[in-house]
């Protein structure tokens, strides 16, 4: 057995490629759609990644009127401004954007289990 057969085993990065995609923070101008779990079946949905010259508080009242949710803008200082909206309303959200024309379906990411 020669020095070439060996391998050293190296560490493996499985949250390399999501690292590289988002480290541009703008580049992709990709919308994330995620849910967050509260107390027991309780979830919160997140959009973020809109761009800065929609109007949040349209897009929210609009969303709300029309699944039937309660929502918020909520504004932080890594993100930017982050629409939540009670329950999973994930797919619901995505198919609103697209066809209100905010945002084309290949530039929609949707995050969770």
């Amino acid at each position: 057995m020669s020095e070439l057969d060996i391998q050293i085993p190296s560490t493996f990065d499985p949250f390399a490629e999501a690292n590289a995609e988002d480290s541009g923070a703008g580049t992709k101008e990709y919308v994330h759609i995620r849910i967050q779990q509260r107390n027991g079946r309780k979830s919160l949905t997140t959009v973020q990644g809109l761009k800065k010259e929609f109007s949040y508080n349209k897009i929210l009242k609009d969303l709300k009127k029309e699944f039937c949710c309660n929502g918020t803008v909520v504004q932080d200082p890594e993100l930017g401004k982050v629409i939540q909206l009670q329950g999973d309303q994930r797919k619901n959200v995505s198919t609103f954007l697209v066809q209100a024309g905010i945002v084309k379906k290949e530039h929609i990411k949707i995050h969770g289990f």
